[in-house]
């Protein structure tokens, strides 16, 4: 009996079958897809943060510690793969003569590097050019004293003679500002900036150098540079909390004698944060996905709700036992849930090597297992609730004198006598009111501490908009299918003529499913538009953080103190550049507080770099430009500092700049003309704009802090690399490719385009699924409908006409509905979500193409299943009605 029903069903019903079967493999594929890139790209982003850390900890031996007993302490702590002493001192001057001159600088720092610190730590230091060995000078040293490889510099150390050495080589630090942290103090404690004067020397020298000093060895402190040997946890938080409690343990065991500056740590304490918004913008972006894939499967099933219940009444006539008939159910869902289950991994395997190159995302094979395992219990509750449970509903509330009639409707359902749906928008509103504004935070990482938490409440504002809409969109068509007839008569007549009346009958009797359809249909359609756009708007700001950092497609940044005048800017006009545009770069106080002030010229700074009207407040950045050329003495002034001084628009402020003339400072009077949120190369938090042409005229000086270059987006590698061989070591070089993977987050760095892409496909086939398949199925089920009305005197026009106007409704009322709750959910997500965009987007980014594309496909899937139904609709009603 088994195999005679598997039979059956294979035979008689296999595009139901089928189609089931697709919905759970689509929810199945979607997890274990979004759950093992989950896995992978925290895994990847503990790799890139310990990848990030030249120097994984520095620890600090304190005065009257024995550097030897400590350095021994260190590399008996499990988890050190290597550590060596590195000393530091501070000198009193550099001084270098040069064709015949003489430059002297402030005070610098001098580090005592073992012969294989560059082996072994390879990040630290990146060499510009001479040898990798000896005396080693920094690029901003080399670039002050105007020193290079083969001269002789002065190093002054207080209280001593200066002692002449030879540079070996000239070498940049990348990593400078960790390098010289004030190990322990907190990060509002660091020096806002590393040393502009440093050298390098071997060890040997150091020592030598050291000892003679008046002040004695104690002028150099030792600190102890330590490599891990990268054993962690994958996940980010996981490997914070190895790696800081490792870092206390050898703080105890020395007695305080030492204390570790854990710079891994502080690598990996972004990195769980990053980890923390991929485990959220899984919750966001794959989870509904999921549940739409359900929800289409239980449509799916309930399309063949009347005939499973015709079918049921056959076999208790034909004397099988409720048991008997619920274990058919249980066979049946079985089937399509570990069929739906396979076929899903075999989905997910193929997007993965598709997107990502690797079956599995690049995640471990545990990992991979894991999410496998519960991808597939996912496919059988979803098998389970589409096609088990209304079979065992109906065969206890279903007798056999059912079977002749259609099945009973309650009335109007509770949740629409309580207003359900707009309970549930009202509240989504209140939620997301609460959650996105007032500088809430949804992933609370407060610095240092071990443990991270989210908001999770905040996802209630989504979860209730999607529910609410959905809800109200199906009481709306209910509404308008029922008392709507004269409407949908006039609608339908240019397709069936004289049967517009019984078209609009058909359609309000049906108006469940019809409305199933539509709310399915707007569902998925709302999912590909929300993922779509939230994916677009965080390229796009990814983008934007990158161009504020590096200021331009390449960026010449000038040594402080150089008197580079803006005409320098033609020897950078190198083959693939459009404009350089100079900018000046000086210091100026207000009040006490020292700030950075940029001059720039407001008529071609649009130019060479991109201001978009969100980073100014008080007018659009053409105004405001506009404002500082027609008022040259005007200023734009941060957000920060307006909050700080209590300034209002026209305010006289009097700041302290430098007058290069007599090198005393001077009070220039300027005008507060508007704020600046964002500007490029500049600090994130306290900062002023003015004109240059002003700026030049009261301080003397047109000397530019930094060109940037225009490239029109493209060979920006290749540029800086002419620009850095015109230039060699006298300024900085950098391009916006080197920027945008060094400012990325982790998201960015994990492929998130990939995941993208994965999405997306998702989403254009559940637009297309849920309402082409849907739709076919519940007119195959109607053939009997179709032939009786034929022998009534339908003609086949008639028929076809009557098939695409219900095809052409849920086209469109689904497309229009979806379009708009995606749009709100859009708008929610990406302020729910604020903390993932670097800086806040102005407006959301619309990606028309794909939008498009998912509105053609759902709707060419809507009317290839209308049109699809009609063609059968053709068929002789006698031979419809026999096999029947």
């Amino acid at each position: 009996m088994i195999g005679a029903w598997i039979f059956g069903l294979a035979r008689h019903r296999a595009g139901r079958l089928l189609a089931t079967v697709a919905g759970i493999a689509l929810a199945v594929s979607l997890i274990a897809a979004l759950g093992s890139f989950l896995t992978a790209s925290k895994a990847t982003m503990t790799q890139r943060a310990v990848r990030s850390a030249a120097v994984d900890w520095q620890v600090e031996v304190h005065s009257g510690a024995d550097p030897q007993a400590m350095l021994a302490a260190v590399r008996n702590t499990p988890g050190v793969r290597a550590a060596v002493p590195v000393g530091f001192a501070r000198s009193s001057a550099f001084t270098a003569t040069a064709a015949g001159t003489t430059q002297t600088t402030g005070p610098g720092m001098i580090l005592g590097l073992p012969d294989q610190y560059r082996t072994l730590f390879p990040d630290a230091i990146r060499q510009l050019t001479g040898k990798t060995s000896g005396v080693l000078l920094a690029q901003q040293t080399a670039s002050n004293l105007h020193a290079a490889p083969g001269d002789t510099i002065q190093i002054t150390l207080p209280g001593a003679l200066p002692h002449p050495v030879r540079i070996d080589g000239v070498v940049d630090l990348p990593q400078a500002d960790s390098l010289f942290q004030t190990v322990g103090a907190p990060s509002q404690s660091q020096p806002s900036a590393p040393p502009d004067n440093v050298v390098l020397l071997p060890a040997s020298l150091f020592t030598s150098l050291m000892a003679p000093s008046a002040q004695g060895p104690a002028a150099a402190t030792t600190q102890i540079h330590v490599a891990r040997d990268g054993r962690l946890p994958a996940d980010p938080a996981a490997a914070f909390t190895t790696v800081t409690r490792a870092a206390h343990n050898l703080e105890a065991r020395t007695s305080g004698g030492a204390t570790v500056g854990d710079n891994l740590g502080a690598a990996l304490d972004a990195a769980r944060q990053d980890a923390l918004y991929a485990q959220l913008l899984f919750l966001f972006l794959g989870v509904p996905g999921a549940l739409l894939a359900a929800a289409l499967t239980a449509a799916v099933a309930a399309a063949g709700g009347e005939r499973r219940r015709q079918e049921q009444g056959l076999l208790r006539i034909r004397g099988l036992r409720p048991g008997q008939i619920a274990g058919l159910a249980v066979l049946e869902a079985g089937l399509t849930g570990i069929t739906g289950g396979l076929l899903g991994l075999g989905i997910a395997a193929l997007a993965g090597r598709i997107a990502f190159g690797s079956a599995s995302f690049g995640a471990g094979a545990g990992a991979t297992v894991l999410w496998a395992g519960l991808s597939v219990a996912l496919g059988l509750a979803v098998a389970t609730a589409a096609v088990l449970a209304p079979a065992l509903r109906d065969l206890r509330a279903v007798t056999v004198a059912d079977i002749r009639r259609p099945a009973r409707r309650a009335g109007s359902a509770w949740w629409r006598r309580i207003g359900l749906d707009f309970a549930l928008l009202i509240a989504s509103w209140l939620v997301f009111r609460a959650s996105s504004g007032n500088q809430y935070a949804l992933v609370l990482a407060p610095e240092g501490v071990a443990s991270i938490s989210v908001s999770y409440w905040a996802f209630l504002g989504p979860a209730l908009l999607w529910t609410g809409a959905a809800l109200l969109l199906w009481r709306l068509c209910l509404l308008v299918l029922a008392h709507g007839r004269p409407l949908l008569a006039r609608m339908s007549r240019p397709l069936t003529g004289t049967l517009s009346g019984a078209t609009a009958a058909t359609l309000s009797r049906r108006r469940r499913p019809l409305a199933r359809s539509i709310v399915l249909l707007a569902l998925a359609v709302s999912f590909a538009l929300s993922t779509a756009v939230f994916n677009a708007t965080y390229r796009q700001q990814a983008e934007a953080d990158a161009q504020l950092t590096n200021g331009a497609d390449v960026t010449v940044t000038e040594p402080p103190g150089a008197q580079v005048p803006p005409s320098a800017a033609h020897s950078l006009s190198v083959p693939g550049v459009r404009h350089v545009e100079p900018v000046q770069h000086r210091f100026a106080y207000i009040g006490t507080d020292l700030q950075d002030l940029y001059g720039v010229r407001p008529d071609t700074i649009t130019g060479a770099t991109a201001l978009q009207d969100a980073y100014f407040s008080g007018g659009s950045a053409r105004t405001l430009m506009n404002r500082l050329a027609q008022h040259p003495d005007s200023l734009l002034v941060s957000a920060e500092t307006v909050a700080d001084f209590q300034l209002s628009p026209g305010d006289t402020l009097n700041l302290k700049v430098q007058d290069n003339r007599t090198k005393a400072l001077r009070t220039v009077p300027f005008h507060y003309a508007g704020i600046v949120k964002e500007f490029p190369t500049a600090p994130k938090d306290s900062f002023f704009v003015a004109n240059s042409s002003y700026l030049a005229q009261v301080t003397g000086s047109d000397a530019v802090g930094a060109f940037l270059l225009d490239t029109g987006g493209t060979r920006q590698q290749a540029v800086a690399a002419l620009v850095h061989d015109r230039l060699g070591t006298s300024a900085t070089v950098t391009d916006l490719t080197q920027t945008r993977n060094r400012v990325g987050s982790s998201l960015t760095s994990v492929d998130l385009s990939g995941l993208t892409r994965i999405e997306l496909a998702f989403a254009v086939i559940l637009s297309a699924g849920a309402g082409g398949i849907v739709l076919a199925l519940g007119l195959a089920e109607r053939r009997r409908t179709f032939a009786i009305t034929t022998v009534l005197g339908a003609t086949p026009r008639q028929l076809r006409g009557m098939v695409l106007t219900e095809a052409l409704l849920i086209a469109a009322a689904g497309l229009a509905t979806g379009a708009l709750i995606g749009w709100a959910l859009s708008e929610m997500l990406v302020k729910v979500l604020t903390g993932v965009f670097d800086p806040p987007p102005a407006t959301l980014a619309v990606p028309g193409t794909y939008l498009a594309l998912t509105a053609l496909c759902a709707a060419a899937a809507v009317i290839a299943a209308g049109l699809n139904a009609a063609r059968g609709s053709s068929r002789p009603a006698v031979e419809e009605l026999r096999d029947l």
